[in-house]
């Protein structure tokens, strides 16, 4: 039997992908900051979820809660980093407080959480680890520059940390989901408190208060979560992995866009060599 620790179970992925991972069987460590939203699933499943107050960028609570999943379980096999929220502004709007606690959740927090599983499942020479970032990484929005560069700076780190791990025989996969129907856009986003006029028909057009995107998402969290269980019980388990027809639309895009730029300049970006 498997058991995963999850961050961000309250709602939306991390929520459908406790319920898939419960439903088959498999324990599940859910977390959240209010434990309150989590009793209906230990509830349901008294013997296999066990519920826990869990806020990623308290050290203290982070290394409470790896040691009770152990306790309680006797290892953590799978940990899925999906705690974070969203933060709407253009560069020059941003505030320092708020992009630091921003990287605080989304960046370091799940640093905390996988340097806390990492000493079991090094010594187990098994695990994986699931980062959940974003194809914002990639397409890099106007007024969403700071979460796009937090979800990159994740991305960074996981794909360095798999070049590290699959000696020891522990996965890394870095998921990029699209537009899907959770909280995201609602309660999880936040933005600005400044909005600079300059910018209304770029990074504006993007404040919460124009978006209608909340609630119409095309993405379903329940058939997302089988594809992530899917692909952590996979034979190859993938390093990168996209959800959503909208992320590997965009995917494709990007890739193209840049490929086409890369050849247009690839004779200057090689000219720069010392000759003798």
């Amino acid at each position: 039997m498997t058991t995963w620790l999850i961050t961000g179970c309250s709602t939306g992925l991390g929520r459908a992908l406790a319920q898939a991972v419960l439903a088959q069987g498999d324990n599940a460590v859910v977390t959240a900051r209010d434990v309150s939203k989590l009793q209906d699933l230990t509830t349901e499943f008294p013997t296999t979820a066990l519920a826990l107050a869990l806020d990623v960028t308290e050290q203290t609570q982070v290394d409470t809660a790896v040691q009770q999943a152990e306790d309680r379980f006797g290892a953590v096999d799978v940990l899925v980093n999906n705690a974070g929220y969203g933060y709407r502004a253009a560069i020059e709007e941003g505030d320092d407080g708020d992009v630091r606690a921003l990287f605080d959740t989304n960046v370091f927090g799940p640093v905390a959480m996988i340097k806390a599983v990492l000493p079991g499942m090094r010594s187990r020479r098994s695990g994986a680890i699931v980062n959940i970032s974003s194809i914002g990484a990639r397409i890099c929005p106007p007024g969403s520059g700071y979460y796009s560069a937090s979800k990159a700076a994740l991305e960074g780190l996981s794909g360095s940390l798999q070049k590290e791990l699959k000696p020891l025989g522990i996965s890394v996969t870095v998921v990029e989901p699209g537009a899907f129907r959770t909280d995201f856009a609602g309660r999880s986003l936040t933005q600005s408190a400044q909005a600079i006029e300059d910018y209304a028909e770029t990074a504006g057009k993007r404040r919460k208060e124009n978006d209608t995107m909340h609630g119409t998402q095309p993405g379903d969290p329940g058939k997302a979560a089988e594809v992530i269980i899917a692909a952590v019980e996979a034979a190859e388990t993938p390093a990168f992995l996209l959800l959503g027809a909208d992320a590997a639309y965009a995917y494709g895009a990007v890739e193209e866009a840049q490929r086409a730029e890369v050849d247009h300049w690839r004779e200057q970006s090689v000219s720069t060599g010392y000759t003798e």
